[in-house]
């Protein structure tokens, strides 16, 4: 797979530069943080060369397809042949039913402007919606997308996809909690390490063939980790969807996976990107 030139949009080149960007997307100088879509691949070196390491996977792009550049991609998901999605910042989050092959908008509504709208997951006819540092999450009739009821948790809200039973929570670091989808109680923490290090940054999460995938945020990798143990089964490299044109506005980091488990199909995409991308896995 050829791997794109980076970004040169202001956040991105300043990110390459070795600042960082806050989840708004504003640039924000760290001479400690971590180079946003960076090539390198963002896990603890292994303690020795004989200490095992996670699997490694490419990918070959099946379809390309439309997705809205507004669109500042905070959760997605798939489902009865349409896409979900939750859209982040401040003002601008929203909950939206989009149509997969056209990219457009089928259903949409307003998150208040005092949340910035992160992690979607649906379970038992009811969506979910985090919120990044309010503390709060929304649930939603699927088909009306009228809200409900609202409800609490500790620490950040990023990422949020589901198992069939809990309701499974990224927060930035390397913790990710199942959470009851009635009460909201934490019913089990699971850390993810790999040779003795926090694997931290984890962001938005998709629950797929018994695995959780998660973006790493700032890079193009996805961490496959075992739900039961926290193990780092494997590491995808996403580096180069994106071609040089597709590099302007406010385009910002690879964000948002979805997962069809009827036709094994999966799909990836960014904050702010023209594209979303089906993807087949490679070893």
């Amino acid at each position: 797979m050829i791997e794109r030139v980076l970004p040169t949009s202001a956040c991105l080149l300043g990110l390459l530069l070795f600042s960082a960007c806050d989840k708004t997307g504003s640039a924000k100088d760290s001479s400690t943080a971590p180079t946003a879509l960076s090539t390198q691949l963002p896990i603890p070196p292994p303690s020795s060369s004989n200490a095992p390491q996670p699997l490694s996977y490419s990918y070959e792009i099946i379809n390309t397809l439309p997705h809205d550049p507004t669109a500042f991609t905070q959760g997605l998901l798939f489902l009865d042949g349409n896409l979900f999605e939750s859209t982040g910042l401040n003002g601008q989050s929203s909950l939206r039913k989009v149509d997969l092959k056209t990219g457009r908008v089928l259903k949409k509504i307003d998150v208040p402007p005092a949340y910035f709208a992160e992690g979607l997951a649906t379970l038992n006819g009811k969506l979910f919606q985090l919120t990044w540092q309010n503390h709060k999450g929304f649930v939603y009739d699927l088909a009306t997308f009228h809200q409900e009821r609202e409800f609490s948790y500790e620490g950040e809200g990023w990422g949020l996809t589901t198992d069939g039973q809990s309701l499974i929570v990224s927060d930035g670091t390397q913790n990710i909690r199942f959470l009851d989808p009635t009460n909201f109680t934490v019913k089990k923490t699971i850390s993810v390490y790999h040779n003795g290090q926090p694997v931290t940054r984890l962001n938005e999460l998709e629950f797929v063939k018994g695995e959780i995938f998660a973006n790493i945020w700032q890079s193009f990798y996805v961490a496959r980790i075992d739900p039961e143990t926290g193990k780092l089964r494997g590491v995808i490299n996403f580096n180069g969807l994106l071609s040089p044109s597709d590099y302007s506005g406010n385009l910002d980091v690879m964000n948002g996976i979805a997962y069809d488990p009827l036709t094994d199909r999966l799909f990836v995409t960014g904050k702010n990107w023209p594209k979303l991308f089906e993807v087949r896995l490679k070893p």
